[in-house]
């Protein structure tokens, strides 16, 4: 058993989806979380400030003395995964494979859609992980830029009419190309998740990936004999921006009123 913290984080408030579903499946864990608001989103970045951002996030949550850190982030697991594990010998987990896997056991039609930032649509790596398991899946990608600030900006826009729209112009050529299953390839787009099913009307299933995230991150912890099994795990969160912007929204989304944010100066990492 190992009681120290597991470390996740984001560009912002998207990997809180991935943290409420690892809270939910090992409810014993210490979780400290960080979520980059000052300088999201990641996925307009360059894929190399998108390296050094992510390397300077996971120097924090070392300093915080982590047994595994949850890359939170499809950017970041598609243009950095490489260069985190060369930082550390502690188990790291991304996104893209758990999520990539559950959409071809879904999609009959073999069409799966990806609905993602720039810089992962720009990384193909949906489309090299769903091909590297059925090669007979035809997969449509179209980044989203828009769809994170949008989801940054607060509650009152994650449903709103504008989103909507905003939502139906980019999925228009996936639908025309009649695809069964859509990826949210980005943890932000699961906050958005009831404006898209309205958009599709309700005719193509959505794939969010945190619930296959956190079924991995507890298979590795268990194989490496580093699960803590006993307690009730605490929770501390860390952003980079206002807290009074960050706070509200992260108490929304995990459903929780006790929780307490600290701002830190990612920078110094």
């Amino acid at each position: 058993m190992d009681k120290r913290p597991i470390g996740i984080f984001d560009s912002g408030l998207g990997g809180l989806t991935v943290l409420k579903a690892i809270k939910k499946i090992m409810p014993n864990e210490d979780i400290i979380y960080f979520g980059d608001s000052k300088r999201t989103p990641y996925g307009s970045k360059s894929k190399e400030t998108i390296i050094n951002y992510s390397i300077q996030d996971v120097k924090f949550l070392l300093s915080k003395n982590v047994k595994a850190i949850i890359i939170a982030c499809n950017t970041v697991s598609s243009n950095a995964i490489k260069q985190l594990k060369e930082k550390t010998d502690i188990p790291i987990i991304e996104v893209i494979k758990p999520g990539a896997y559950i959409s071809t056991t879904i999609t009959k039609k073999k069409k799966i859609g990806v609905i993602a930032t720039k810089a992962t649509i720009n990384s193909k790596a949906y489309e090299y992980a769903i091909n590297k398991i059925d090669k007979d899946i035809t997969v449509y990608s179209k980044s989203c830029p828009l769809l994170v600030p949008l989801v940054e900006e607060g509650k009152s826009w994650w449903n709103n009419t504008i989103t909507k729209e905003i939502i139906k112009y980019y999925l228009e050529s996936l639908v025309n190309e009649e695809i069964d299953t859509l990826v949210l390839g980005c943890t932000h787009y699961p906050l958005l998740q009831d404006a898209i099913n309205e958009v599709v009307e309700n005719k193509i299933t959505l794939i969010n990936s945190a619930g296959e995230v956190a079924k991995e991150a507890l298979t590795v912890l268990k194989n490496l004999k580093l699960l803590n099994t006993s307690g009730k795990g605490s929770l501390k969160l860390y952003t980079s921006d206002r807290i009074s912007k960050f706070y509200p929204l992260a108490k929304d989304i995990l459903e929780d009123n006790t929780i307490k944010v600290d701002k830190i100066n990612i920078e110094e990492y």
